[in-house]
């Protein structure tokens, strides 16, 4: 089978499409089958040869983008086999077989219905096969070969990123780099020239340049000023085929900005002002602004302001206002117009980033002068301090004189000054001041201890301008005189120990003075010196402003005496000096070993008598136990006795247990007490009392006729047959017991179970003889001998 391939590589290369179809036709897609044959010879076995591949397949281009009314051919297959009779079925299989690409199975041509890109799929992997029309059977085997979606221009180059925003310093070099630009082309960058991009700048010489390969933009010259054009708009070109004519071509914008250096220094706009500074300007007010100009932005026009020299260098001072780049004047001193009325400085704005690339454009720092005339105003008066501080004693009379301030007109006019003191609504008046001579008296008496410092408002005005007004402040101290006794600082609760020792300390007081330190402390304690000594406490002074009551006595008892009172004196430093006196109350307590107080309280008459609660709890335990011991007691005594169970089908319930003395006939006939005795009592066999038995036991084995020949190993042999044999018997072993003694002895029995069917010969009168408690078993026994004898 061979294939042939009429598509051409470029529309436009015609000489290359022609060369395809004759040369590269024949070289790249013409494969020859050979078909798989089997030799016949006579006289010799059928010899099957290996299938060799009749095609190796190159690749079929199709061209993308194919407009044209008819289908596009793609190529041709044919086989060997085919004799152009019909005979050989082409088939297509694989990607966009039957839907994108259609053969002919007689003649094997193949073909493109649909326009193809190849910027959404590149290539389509198909199979080929030629089968037998009529018996549908493969003439070769199936092969595998590529459709290959051959290029065309169709794809402008595109910048992906754009627009660009970059910054560039100003003063740069030329040639300094701005911004790489890249544009991407979706067509084929291995055949031709389609996404071969170059690149140009439409707009924005004569200041940048873009490399046409690499896309890199620079600065095409020197020393670009932000001052002069801050903001450029560069248009860049990419063009695909390699910029030839035909190309396509995409462009993008790029703003750059110059960005801010400090190449310009800063200036005033004049070299000489002048300010006008009333002399009433207060002291670190601001009394004036200047300003240099910076053509830079930023930290680039930072500055600082200074004086540099002057005759007001010490009146005035200069600060910078970083927000506004401003130089604000202020006063340092006050002015005074009658002394000195005008003043010259020279200040300096300097920049505080400097940049050494360009001191060759500076100094980058200017001067100038500034005079200050002062201005004559009516001022207020002045006092002679700026604040006044005085004193008084408390308790003085009324009208006492405290102090006196002194104001005067510091014009030169030197106008009488009038006084008066600045009052709330609410504040209560104390102190008044005499409008003249501004003498401060007292309205009130003063007390230290209620308040201690006032401040008043004292404020001067000139008599033909009461409207300016000068203020000052005024400290007045009250001083501190003995008149308040100390006292104690509480109320003590003071507890003794009934075992406290002579001597022992109970309890430390102390005092208190509202009066000043030194009318107040040190204190003095002691006892009354008229009354007659305590022989129960006393009373150290410990000269530390605190006193100690000591015991006088061993052991206080509370049943004697509870409470104790010790009156009590305490004296002040002061002088004169003053005392009071107050009476402390001492209680008695009982405490542990440690001095721990335990109780203060009386206590109730058991615990006087020396019963603590402990004992007293443990008795009434004991008498709670002892009540229930006998609530118990008659509780069993009153209880009805069980009665006696009696059952003839089981001995063993017949045994009853009892304390009583014997009573006589109606314990003989409560039961049968020969049943006991042998298997005897028991002729017939015993059904369970649980169930009802539905058939009857078989008879017994006739060795169990002679109950006197029976020993207790064959009593049991028996009675195991019988619970074998009995069918009533659940199915599991059961526990069986037998009331049975054995045979008896020999030599007789010692029990007297059998007596009442056993004949004897003993004589039972002389149970009579044995007193009144033995009469009934005496009867009893009579009466069986008389029956015997019947």
């Amino acid at each position: 089978m061979k294939i042939t391939s009429t598509s051409c590589i470029c529309p436009v290369l015609v000489c290359l499409c022609f060369v395809q179809r004759c040369y590269g036709t024949s070289h790249h897609s013409s494969i020859k089958v050979t078909r798989n044959q089997t030799k016949h010879i006579e006289g010799e076995t059928e010899v099957h040869h290996r299938p060799k591949r009749g095609w190796v397949w190159n690749q079929f281009f199709v061209l993308e983008e194919h407009m044209g009314p008819d289908p596009q051919y793609v190529g041709k297959l044919h086989s060997n086999s085919d004799k152009g009779d019909g005979s050989v079925k082409y088939i297509l299989t694989g990607e966009g077989a039957g839907t994108i690409f259609i053969i002919d199975d007689t003649t094997g041509d193949i073909h493109s219905t649909k326009s193809l890109d190849r910027e959404q799929k590149t290539h389509y992997v198909l199979h080929a096969q030629a089968i037998d029309r009529r018996t549908n059977k493969p003439l070769e085997p199936e092969s595998e070969f590529i459709i290959k979606v051959q290029d065309i221009n169709d794809n402008a180059p595109k910048f992906t990123d754009g627009p660009y925003i970059v910054t560039v310093p100003e003063m740069s070099d030329m040639g300094t780099s701005v911004l790489q630009v890249t544009a991407t082309d979706a067509d084929d960058p291995t055949y031709g020239n389609s996404a071969r991009v170059v690149y140009s700048i439409l707009q924005g010489q004569p200041y940048f340049s873009v490399d046409p390969k690499t896309g890199v933009i620079r600065t095409a010259l020197h020393n670009m000023d932000r001052e002069a054009r801050e903001h450029y708009s560069v248009v860049i070109q990419a063009k695909d085929m390699a910029g030839q004519v035909g190309g396509l071509s995409g462009s993008t914008t790029v703003n750059i900005t110059l960005t801010d250096v400090n190449d310009n220094p800063p200036r005033f706009p004049q070299k000489h002002y002048q300010l006008y500074v009333p002399e009433s300007a207060q002291v670190g007010s601001a009394v004036g602004k200047i300003k240099a100009n910076d053509a830079d932005t930023g930290s680039n026009a930072d500055m600082t302001y200074s004086i540099i020299n002057g005759d007001g260098v010490g009146m005035f001072s200069i600060s910078t206002d970083k927000d506004t780049r401003e130089g604000i004047l202020s006063l340092r001193k006050p002015l005074n117009y009658e002394k000195k009325k005008s003043y010259t400085l020279n200040i300096e704005g300097a920049n505080t980033h400097l940049d050494f690339r360009f001191s060759h454009l500076g100094p980058f720092k200017d001067a100038t002068m500034l005079k200050i005339i002062v201005g004559d105003v009516d001022e207020p008066p002045l006092f002679s301090m700026p604040s006044y501080v005085m004193e008084v004693n408390e308790n003085a009379k009324v009208g006492t004189t405290v102090g006196t301030v002194l104001a005067q007109d510091p014009d030169s006019a030197n106008r009488v000054v009038r006084y008066f003191i600045d009052y709330n609504a609410e504040e209560d008046r104390f102190f008044n001041i005499d409008a003249n001579t501004g003498t401060i008296k007292t309205t009130k008496v003063l007390d230290r201890e209620e308040t201690p410092w006032y401040n008043i408002t004292v404020s001067a005005s000139e008599n033909d301008n009461p409207a300016l007004l000068s203020h000052v402040t005024v400290g007045i101290r009250v001083l501190d005189v003995n008149d308040n006794p100390p006292v104690l600082a509480r109320e003590y609760d003071i507890v003794v120990c009934e075992n406290s020792k002579p001597g022992q300390v109970i309890h430390t007081i102390s005092a208190t003075d509202k009066d000043d330190f030194a009318n107040g402390p040190r204190f003095n304690f002691f006892l009354d010196e008229h009354l007659p000594v305590n022989p129960n406490f006393t009373l150290k002074d410990n000269e530390d402003n605190t006193a100690s009551i000591l015991t006088r006595r061993r052991r206080f008892s509370r049943s004697v005496q509870d409470v104790y009172y010790l009156p009590v004196t305490v004296s002040d430093g002061g002088i004169p000096s003053l005392s009071s006196s107050s009476t402390l109350t001492i209680t008695v307590c009982a405490c542990e070993r440690d001095g721990r107080v335990r109780t203060c309280r009386a206590e109730a008459f058991l615990s006087s008598a020396g019963l603590s609660t402990g004992a007293l709890i443990a008795i009434l335990l004991c008498v709670l136990i002892l009540l229930a011991i006998v609530v118990l007691f008659i509780t069993l005594r009153r209880s009805k006795k069980e009665p006696l169970i009696i059952s003839e089908e089981d001995v063993r319930e017949n045994v009853v247990t009892y304390d009583d003395e014997g009573g006589g006939e109606e314990d003989t006939e409560a039961f049968d007490i020969t049943a006991l005795r042998n298997p005897s009592a028991a002729e017939e066999l015993r059904y369970r009392r649980d169930i009802q038995p539905e058939v009857k036991l078989a008879p017994r084995p006739r060795a169990l006729s002679t109950p006197d020949s029976i020993d207790v190993q064959e009593f049991l042999r028996q009675r195991l047959a019988e619970a074998d044999l009995d069918p009533s018997v659940p199915p599991y072993d059961s526990l069986q017991t037998y009331a049975y003694e054995g045979q008896r002895s020999e030599a007789g029995s010692i029990s007297s179970l059998d007596s009442a069917t056993t004949q004897s010969d003993q004589d039972y009168h002389y149970l009579g003889d044995w007193g009144p408690e033995f009469k009934k078993l005496a009867e009893l026994y009579g009466e069986i001998e008389s029956e015997r004898t019947t």
